[in-house]
């Protein structure tokens, strides 16, 4: 068992910061094009499944940080919905959208790793909104047949900004279809203000739940608040290789009883989830919703920080809801995927479309690390 590097506080301190870069731990690689960036906050993750140095490893997420380092790296990964995995022990970004979850490099390995890590957590309050609906055993969901009947909605929003994954996505598109899929084209999943709804969300959350992690850690921890936090980074000339953009707006937010919290949590959850992916399946009668979960690997940059060129983990990390990525092809030398999302708690039938299409096409290949 080892410990892999991270983006750090989980990619959410900076809005220049780098991907796969932590003080402690410096630049993680990329294992397909070293000079290339892991993605984040989950980058050594992804980045030790891609390099076979392990079988299997544990991402978090709060947006994107379990699919897109599976996606800049090649390999799978399993975005829970919040509630089915603990999140005790985990330093925490947001309460609402925070969850662990499997990275592998076959569909497979990944579902036997997510029916270990599930189940109800006395120090976890979400977790018992999973009764009823985890399984401890994900591998009878594994069907080569399964994409057979299946209704599956088309983000068609997701991938216009990059012509190379738009012509792997219509590839995928035909896959599916020819293997007994209905594809329905969805002009539009969660509603627009939902993301800057989330993104105020997250500001009191952090706020909120670094203060409480500070204080589980005792009285003789050296950092107490997240005001001490930001003093500790301000002296410390490795931690300012970036800023603390997103520290000092999460310090500036009130508690969670604010009026400003309250209303934007609701248009959150309504705009991801009433009137978003669960009115959209509703209306269309759909199995699963795909998209490309993003463009290939940038060049990791430590001065100008990430150059994300289109993602769609949005309403499935907004929302809550399931979430995973399968390899989808090649641009060059760099792997992308494939995402395939839907309702809560809807990880069998994701599971069974996802690998469906994993065995059916047989994308990934190992890293030459170019």
């Amino acid at each position: 068992m080892a410990k892999a590097n991270l983006s750090e506080w989980a990619n959410f301190r900076s809005s220049l910061s780098s991907s796969g870069w932590s003080g402690l731990g410096g630049q993680t690689k990329n294992p397909y094009v070293l000079d290339r960036n892991p993605c984040g906050s989950s980058s050594g993750s992804g980045a030790a499944v891609a390099a076979s140095l392990c079988a299997i490893a544990i991402g978090t997420e709060t947006n994107g940080s379990i699919v897109c380092p599976a996606n800049n790296c090649g390999i799978v990964g399993i975005k829970p919905t919040v509630g089915l995995v603990s999140r005790a022990g985990i330093i925490p970004i947001s309460f609402s959208q925070d969850t662990a979850g499997p990275m592998a490099r076959t569909v497979r390995d990944a579902a036997i790793c997510l029916g270990a890590l599930v189940g109800m957590d006395e120090r976890d309050t979400k977790t018992p909104l999973s009764e009823g609906h985890f399984q401890t055993d994900y591998t009878p969901f594994l069907k080569a047949e399964g994409l057979r009947g299946k209704r599956i909605g088309l983000d068609k929003n997701s991938f216009d900004s990059h012509p190379k994954v738009a012509k792997l996505m219509d590839e995928a598109v035909v896959f599916l279809k020819e293997n007994g899929a209905e594809v329905i084209d969805l002009e539009q999943v969660i509603q627009p203000d939902a993301e800057g709804a989330s993104f105020e969300v997250m500001l009191f959350e952090f706020k909120d739940g670094l203060n409480k992690y500070f204080a589980s850690l005792g009285e003789n921890a050296p950092i107490k608040s997240l005001e001490a936090l930001i003093a500790f980074n301000e002296k410390d000339s490795v931690e300012m290789q970036f800023d603390q953009e997103l520290l000092i707006k999460a310090q500036a937010k009130g508690d969670l009883q604010s009026k400003e919290y309250q209303e934007a949590l609701a248009k959150m959850w309504q705009g991801s989830r009433t009137l978003g992916i669960d009115k959209v399946m509703n209306e269309h009668q759909l199995d699963a919703i795909i998209a490309p979960t993003g463009a290939p690997a940038w060049k990791t940059d430590l001065v100008d920080g990430d150059h994300y060129m289109g993602g769609s983990s949005s309403p499935a990390a907004i929302s809550g809801y399931p979430n995973i990525n399968v390899p989808m092809g090649f641009v060059e030398e760099l792997p992308v995927g494939i995402s395939f999302y839907g309702r809560a708690w809807s990880e069998p039938v994701l599971l069974e479309i996802a690998y469906a299409y994993e065995q059916g096409t047989g994308h990934r290949r190992a890293p030459k690390y170019l």
